[in-house]
């Protein structure tokens, strides 16, 4: 029998003896062959094995058509390799980074618009109110349109489910009722200041808030101040009475209404700690702010009646030689507005810290004294201003030192 031999081109290897090989009929099954065959689409003609793309090898077998097998194994395809399922979770987990950072983006995002509608709609108030009791001096008829206008709002949004509508027990609404009463005479008396005295005035006294919380939570609550609270209060008194002193538009009724309302409003702030330790879960601050907004329209329109009667009509105003559609619709603007920038303030302290919230007061304040003058152009000296920034720098001084603790013994 002719055999044929095939002898290696390296010449540091042995030359390969023949062996002998019998054709079988029923060629052995080779699954790596096969598995070859279909992933690289190599053709096959009868027994012979051809791929163009494999480098050349040497074979050693019979001259006669038999399966043959490589001497090394075909490498596996990338899709099958262990680095690309790295790349997959690391893709994956990159994806889930930038949701958290759109996330978080989102939510800081949202939140700077609330603090700029919170700023807006307070501007927007005081220079919608100040104009309205320029010309119609009666604050506390004012006072209760404000209170409808909010009034209606609520029961509109209880309505129609934009908001659920609290359940309120005997016992809330007793606890409730005294809130409502301080918040009526606090924002009574801020809109007899503003009639009286400039807004950028009536602002830089009200700045004196952090004063009267501090003195009535250690009368009534026994909350007893640290040395920084103490300290910061004084840029806050003495702030005010230099600008008090060089104010062109100073009136005592005007001080006076303004210092009263800063003790209304801290006196409904000690209260609610007090007597609003618990609350029910269906009595968030929005519906707490609702619900006062409510008893305050009940408590104050039967005052504004029996004081001013009827003089909001159309008749007495045209009688008065006012411009009815103007003093109605920037009444209108300011009850909106009102409303407004107290949801708003809310809903940003669900949103932050108490302290935030007090930072963004401050700065409320301030963009509230410089818009109004610029506004109405309000003659201000510079011993005037800077007794205005002493003070604000003593509310944002007081702000941040609040958090200190004092140490027990």
């Amino acid at each position: 029998m002719q055999t044929a031999a095939f002898t290696l081109s390296s010449p540091s290897l042995p030359i390969l003896k023949p062996r002998r090989l019998t054709p079988s009929p029923n060629p052995r099954f080779d699954p790596i062959r096969v598995s070859a065959s279909k992933r690289n689409d190599l053709s096959i003609s009868g027994n012979v094995v051809s791929s163009p793309s494999w480098p050349k090898r040497s074979w050693s077998g019979c001259s006669s058509a038999s399966p043959l097998r490589p001497w090394t194994s075909i490498p596996l395809p990338a899709s099958e390799s262990k680095p690309e399922r790295f790349e997959v979770r690391a893709t994956a987990a990159e994806s889930a980074n930038e949701g958290e950072n759109s996330n978080s983006l989102l939510k800081t995002l949202e939140l700077g618009s609330l603090f700029a509608l919170w700023y807006l709609f307070n501007i927007y108030f005081n220079i919608y109110n100040k104009q309205v009791l320029k010309v119609f001096p009666h604050p506390v008829t004012v006072t209760v349109v404000q209170f409808t206008v909010g009034t209606v709002l609520v029961i509109l949004m209880w309505t129609f489910n934009i908001y659920k509508r609290p359940k309120i027990s005997g016992a809330q609404l007793a606890a409730i009722v005294p809130l409502a009463a301080v918040h009526t005479l606090g924002n009574l008396f801020t809109n007899m200041s503003l009639g009286k005295v400039a807004v950028s005035f009536t602002h830089t006294i009200k700045a004196m808030e952090p004063f009267f919380s501090v003195l009535l939570s250690a009368m009534f609550l026994g909350e007893m101040p640290t040395i920084w609270v103490i300290a910061s209060l004084l840029p806050i008194v003495g702030g005010v009475a230099l600008a008090s002193v060089t104010e062109a538009s100073f009136n005592w009724a005007g001080f006076w209404s303004a210092m009263a309302s800063n003790l209304t409003f801290q006196s409904r702030n000690v209260l609610s700690k007090k007597v609003m330790v618990k609350k029910e879960e269906s009595l968030d601050n929005i519906n707490l702010f609702s619900i006062i907004t409510v008893l305050s329209f009940i408590f104050l329109a039967p005052v504004a009646l029996f004081k001013d009667g009827v003089k909001f009509t159309p008749a007495y105003l045209q009688s008065a030689s006012l411009n009815v559609k103007q003093l109605y619709t920037r009444s209108l603007l300011a009850a909106l507005c009102f409303h407004a920038y107290q949801q708003v303030s809310y809903m940003i302290l669900q949103r932050v810290s108490p302290v935030t919230h007090s930072v963004g007061n401050c700065v409320k304040r301030v963009v509230v004294i410089i818009s109004s003058v610029l506004f109405f152009r309000t003659p201000v000296s510079p011993i005037n201003s800077l007794g205005t920034g002493i003070a604000l720098a003593g509310v944002f001084l007081y702000s941040r030192v609040k958090r200190i603790k004092p140490k027990t013994a």
